[in-house]
């Protein structure tokens, strides 16, 4: 049985080697770009001058773009430098940004201790997506004791202050708990100072 599949496999061998070469020299078309600019270069040009003075609206902004791959190539590593300046400066959505990156490990290393720093940062300043992100992050346990009531009351703080899909994890939250600690969590909510924290 061997003997006659050989000269078969030698055919198929040789037939390979023939097609090989023709096919080699074929190319395949790029791929179409997965961004495209949402914004002009002369915008962009202008928010770099102001972000490379010192401007943490701007700052923020040029990480957004690097990180979205907006008018500027995608690069996370420049997000973060430029969320890092403008969080620093206290700027409170550059301040979820950079704790974003830090819990997705994109630009930064993967870290739920820093993610957990600058969401809190931004908290203290009433940022409703940072409340929103401090829910998520008690929600799954990352980097914190698991506790559905503090994600309830996270959630709770986030819709508040207008982030309308923290209204719906919340209720999802909601339904894994008992009505006393829902209580507890609503309870908390409406206690919540950031200087207590």
């Amino acid at each position: 049985m061997v003997q006659r599949q050989l000269p078969y496999m030698l055919g198929i061998l040789v037939g390979l080697l023939v097609v090989l070469p023709l096919t080699s020299g074929c190319t395949v078309p790029p791929p179409a770009p997965t961004s495209q600019p949402l914004i002009g270069g002369q915008e962009v040009s202008e928010i770099l001058k102001r972000a490379e003075a010192g401007n943490p609206d701007a700052q923020n902004r040029i990480g957004v773009l690097y990180s979205e791959g907006r008018g500027l190539p995608q690069n996370h590593l420049e997000a973060k430098d430029w969320f890092k300046k403008a969080a620093d400066q206290g700027h409170a959505d550059a301040q979820v940004n950079l704790g974003t990156l830090y819990s997705l490990g994109q630009g930064a290393p993967y870290s739920d201790h820093m993610a957990l720093f600058w969401f809190q940062k931004a908290a203290e300043q009433r940022n409703a997506l940072a409340f929103a992100k401090l829910g998520m992050m008690y929600e799954r346990g990352r980097g914190v004791p698991q506790s559905l009531v503090e994600a309830h009351m996270w959630y709770n703080l986030s819709a508040a202050y207008g982030e309308t899909r923290a209204a719906e994890a919340r209720n999802a939250v909601a339904t894994r708990m008992t009505a006393p600690q829902i209580a507890d969590a609503e309870e908390r909510a409406k206690q919540w100072n950031p200087k207590q924290r």
